[in-house]
Formats: structure tokens, C-alpha cells, sequence
């Protein structure tokens, strides 16, 4: 197997629940750069399971997350990052010098139908395209 030319970059997408917000950027961040970038997502309070609504919603943008289970949020994961983006975690994320890290204000899912997770998502969406750029990543259209 050959070595990567440069090692790719890691993202952490860290919400309380990773039931929501961080499920969906992860999911859109594996789709569109496909094994170009290492993908994690975690919560500091993990649910039992993802959204129902935010299934529905990715689905809708035919992005399977039917399979996946939320994550406890771990000081390992922050520290094999090389950015971590928080949703609304506060400051339960821990912090390690040499990491990017960036909030991103979005309303929270919980609780809300598949109408009100169709807007948070397209927002998602949005900002990983811009993160991919950012990374200097190509991404697919």
C-alpha cells in the first residue's frame, strides 16, 4: 500500500447529542470527499440513537446514516484531529494546542420534525463545502 504524498486531514464534528448536527456533517464531509479526509464525529452526551428526522433528512439527500450510533466525545478523538468543529457543545470539548478549532452556530434537531432538520441541513451542507475548500480538498459536485 503506498503512503498518502501528504497525510490527509482530520476532522472531529462534535455536538452534545452526536445524534443531530454532527451526524449530518460528518455524513456530508464522507460523501463529498470521500477517503480524502479522515472523518469523526462525537458527542458529550451521546443519545442512545440518531434523530429519526435527521435519517429522514439525509436521505433525502440520498446520504444513508440509518447505521450509525452516537459517539462518546474523547480526549483521544480530539487530539487525532487536526480540526475539530463544536455545534453547540459548550466547553465540555477538550482543548489541545496545534488543533483548528471552530464553532459552528446551528439550530439543534432535537425534537424537531423533518421539516424543521431540512434547513439545519442544507445549512450543514454549505459549510462542509466550505471546509473542503478551506482544507484545500477537492470535493464532489
Amino acid at each position: 500500500m503506498n503512503a498518502p504524498a501528504s497525510p490527509k486531514p482530520s476532522v472531529l464534528f462534535v455536538c452534545v447529542h452526536n445524534a443531530g448536527r454532527s451526524q449530518m456533517a460528518a455524513a456530508f464531509l464522507t460523501h463529498l470527499a470521500g477517503d480524502a479526509v479522515e472523518v469523526r464525529s462525537a458527542g458529550s452526551a451521546p443519545a442512545d440513537t440518531v434523530n429519526p428526522a435527521v435519517v429522514e433528512a439525509m436521505s433525502e439527500s440520498a446520504i444513508d446514516i440509518s447505521a450509525e450510533s452516537p459517539k462518546i466525545l474523547t480526549a483521544e478523538a480530539v487530539q487525532a484531529s487536526d480540526v475539530v468543529i463544536t455545534m453547540g457543545c459548550g466547553d465540555t470539548c477538550p482543548v489541545f494546542p496545534g488543533k483548528t478549532y471552530l464553532d459552528w452556530t446551528l439550530d439543534d434537531p432535537v425534537g424537531q420534525g423533518v421539516d424543521a432538520v431540512r434547513p439545519i441541513r442544507d445549512e450543514i451542507e454549505d459549510r462542509v463545502r466550505a471546509l473542503l475548500t478551506d482544507l484545500g480538498v477537492q470535493h464532489r459536485a
